[in-house]
Protein backbone atom coordinates (compact mmCIF):
# COMPACT_ATOMS: atom_id res chain seq x y z
CA UNK A 1 0.00 0.00 0.00
CA UNK A 2 3.00 2.32 0.61
CA UNK A 3 4.27 1.72 -1.99
CA UNK A 4 1.05 2.64 -4.09
CA UNK A 5 0.76 5.93 -2.58
CA UNK A 6 4.49 6.52 -3.44
CA UNK A 7 3.97 5.66 -6.84
CA UNK A 8 1.32 7.65 -6.94
CA UNK A 9 2.39 11.14 -5.47
CA UNK A 10 2.82 13.65 -8.34
CA UNK A 11 6.04 14.43 -8.96
CA UNK A 12 5.62 18.59 -8.06
CA UNK A 13 5.23 17.24 -4.65
CA UNK A 14 8.99 15.28 -4.92
CA UNK A 15 9.84 18.80 -6.49
CA UNK A 16 8.52 20.38 -3.43
CA UNK A 17 10.47 18.05 -1.04
CA UNK A 18 13.62 17.87 -2.51
CA UNK A 19 13.43 22.01 -2.40
CA UNK A 20 12.29 21.81 1.52
CA UNK A 21 15.65 19.23 1.74
CA UNK A 22 17.96 21.83 0.32
CA UNK A 23 16.57 24.91 1.71
CA UNK A 24 16.28 23.52 5.21
CA UNK A 25 19.93 21.79 4.87
CA UNK A 26 21.52 24.84 3.87
CA UNK A 27 20.56 26.30 7.50
CA UNK A 28 22.85 22.92 9.14
CA UNK A 29 25.92 25.36 8.62
CA UNK A 30 26.68 29.42 9.67
CA UNK A 31 25.75 31.45 7.56
CA UNK A 32 24.33 35.56 7.08
CA UNK A 33 20.67 36.24 6.54
CA UNK A 34 18.44 39.56 6.16
CA UNK A 35 16.14 40.88 8.11
CA UNK A 36 13.84 40.07 4.57
CA UNK A 37 14.86 35.81 4.36
CA UNK A 38 14.27 35.38 8.50
CA UNK A 39 10.77 37.27 7.85
CA UNK A 40 9.55 35.33 4.76
CA UNK A 41 10.58 31.57 5.39
CA UNK A 42 8.41 31.73 8.42
CA UNK A 43 5.48 33.60 7.28
CA UNK A 44 5.41 31.03 3.83
CA UNK A 45 5.42 27.99 6.31
CA UNK A 46 3.01 29.27 8.85
CA UNK A 47 0.77 29.89 4.63
CA UNK A 48 1.85 26.38 3.82
CA UNK A 49 0.47 24.77 7.07
CA UNK A 50 -2.42 26.52 7.14
CA UNK A 51 -2.92 25.21 3.60
CA UNK A 52 -2.41 22.09 4.87
CA UNK A 53 -5.40 22.37 7.31
CA UNK A 54 -7.92 24.23 4.75
CA UNK A 55 -7.23 21.40 2.71
CA UNK A 56 -7.97 18.57 4.64
CA UNK A 57 -10.83 20.27 6.43
CA UNK A 58 -12.03 23.30 4.57
CA UNK A 59 -13.26 25.97 6.57
CA UNK A 60 -14.21 24.34 9.45
CA UNK A 61 -14.16 26.80 12.42
CA UNK A 62 -12.90 23.85 15.15
CA UNK A 63 -9.95 22.89 12.94
CA UNK A 64 -9.29 26.66 12.32
CA UNK A 65 -9.37 27.83 15.67
CA UNK A 66 -7.04 24.62 17.01
CA UNK A 67 -4.28 25.86 14.13
CA UNK A 68 -4.93 29.52 15.53
CA UNK A 69 -4.73 28.30 19.36
CA UNK A 70 -1.59 26.51 19.29
CA UNK A 71 -0.01 28.69 17.22
CA UNK A 72 -0.70 31.61 19.24
CA UNK A 73 0.04 29.45 22.55
CA UNK A 74 3.50 27.92 20.77
CA UNK A 75 4.26 31.89 19.51
CA UNK A 76 3.63 32.92 23.45
CA UNK A 77 5.95 30.24 25.17
CA UNK A 78 8.48 30.62 22.47
CA UNK A 79 8.66 34.48 22.25
CA UNK A 80 11.71 35.55 24.24
CA UNK A 81 13.30 32.66 24.64
CA UNK A 82 17.28 32.72 24.25
CA UNK A 83 18.95 32.29 20.69
CA UNK A 84 21.56 29.76 20.12
CA UNK A 85 24.96 30.92 21.04
CA UNK A 86 26.86 32.68 18.02
CA UNK A 87 23.45 34.79 17.25
CA UNK A 88 25.23 37.95 16.30
CA UNK A 89 22.99 41.02 14.17
CA UNK A 90 25.30 43.37 12.28
CA UNK A 91 22.80 46.85 12.67
CA UNK A 92 25.45 48.43 9.57
CA UNK A 93 25.44 45.48 7.60
CA UNK A 94 21.52 44.57 8.27
CA UNK A 95 22.42 41.01 8.22
CA UNK A 96 22.75 38.12 10.90
CA UNK A 97 25.00 35.82 11.88
CA UNK A 98 23.64 32.35 12.48
CA UNK A 99 25.63 29.20 14.20
CA UNK A 100 24.36 26.15 12.05
CA UNK A 101 20.74 24.09 13.39
CA UNK A 102 18.70 21.19 12.18
CA UNK A 103 15.26 22.90 13.75
CA UNK A 104 14.43 24.52 10.43
CA UNK A 105 14.93 21.29 8.62
CA UNK A 106 12.95 19.42 11.06
CA UNK A 107 10.18 21.45 11.37
CA UNK A 108 9.66 21.99 7.17
CA UNK A 109 10.51 18.22 7.26
CA UNK A 110 7.45 17.65 9.62
CA UNK A 111 4.95 19.98 8.14
CA UNK A 112 5.87 18.21 4.81
CA UNK A 113 5.54 14.89 5.86
CA UNK A 114 2.06 15.48 8.00
CA UNK A 115 0.92 16.99 5.21
CA UNK A 116 1.65 14.21 2.60
CA UNK A 117 0.10 11.77 5.36
CA UNK A 118 -3.05 14.06 5.36
CA UNK A 119 -3.36 14.27 1.86
CA UNK A 120 -2.69 10.07 1.48
CA UNK A 121 -5.37 9.34 3.87
CA UNK A 122 -7.52 11.89 2.97
CA UNK A 123 -7.00 10.42 -1.07
CA UNK A 124 -7.25 6.55 0.10
CA UNK A 125 -9.83 6.78 3.54
CA UNK A 126 -10.96 10.36 3.92
CA UNK A 127 -13.22 9.50 6.42
CA UNK A 128 -10.37 8.95 8.90
CA UNK A 129 -9.45 12.68 8.83
CA UNK A 130 -13.03 13.06 10.60
CA UNK A 131 -12.61 10.39 13.26
CA UNK A 132 -13.00 12.40 16.29
CA UNK A 133 -10.13 14.19 17.68
CA UNK A 134 -7.95 13.73 14.42
CA UNK A 135 -8.91 16.64 13.28
CA UNK A 136 -8.14 19.24 15.88
CA UNK A 137 -4.78 17.10 16.42
CA UNK A 138 -3.66 17.99 12.75
CA UNK A 139 -5.00 21.20 13.49
CA UNK A 140 -3.00 21.92 16.48
CA UNK A 141 0.01 20.07 15.01
CA UNK A 142 0.43 22.64 11.98
CA UNK A 143 -0.29 25.20 14.44
CA UNK A 144 2.54 23.87 16.73
CA UNK A 145 4.65 24.07 13.92
CA UNK A 146 4.01 27.32 12.47
CA UNK A 147 4.20 28.68 16.08
CA UNK A 148 7.73 27.55 16.43
CA UNK A 149 8.72 29.33 12.95
CA UNK A 150 7.26 31.98 13.90
CA UNK A 151 8.78 32.31 17.28
CA UNK A 152 12.04 32.19 15.95
CA UNK A 153 11.68 34.77 13.47
CA UNK A 154 9.96 37.19 16.80
CA UNK A 155 13.22 36.17 18.73
CA UNK A 156 15.42 37.38 15.89
CA UNK A 157 13.35 40.69 15.26
CA UNK A 158 13.76 41.35 18.98
CA UNK A 159 17.64 40.65 18.77
CA UNK A 160 17.58 43.30 15.55
CA UNK A 161 15.76 46.19 17.51
CA UNK A 162 17.86 45.93 20.61
CA UNK A 163 21.13 45.48 18.70
CA UNK A 164 20.23 48.36 16.44
CA UNK A 165 18.83 50.72 19.36
CA UNK A 166 22.18 49.98 21.20
CA UNK A 167 24.38 50.55 18.25
CA UNK A 168 22.37 54.07 17.75
CA UNK A 169 23.17 54.84 21.77
CA UNK A 170 26.27 54.25 21.48
CA UNK A 171 26.85 56.64 18.29
CA UNK A 172 24.68 59.60 19.77
CA UNK A 173 27.01 59.30 23.58
CA UNK A 174 30.57 58.13 22.38
CA UNK A 175 32.90 57.54 25.63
Amino acid sequence: MLAQIISHTPLWVWAIFVALLWLGGSQLLPRRVTLRRITLLPVAMSGLSLYGVTSAFGSNPVALACWMLALLATLIAATGRTLPAGTRYHPVERYFSLPGSPVPLLLMMSIFIVKYAVGAVGASAPQLLHVNGVTEAISLLYGLFSGLFLSRSFNLWRLALATTRAAEETAAYPL
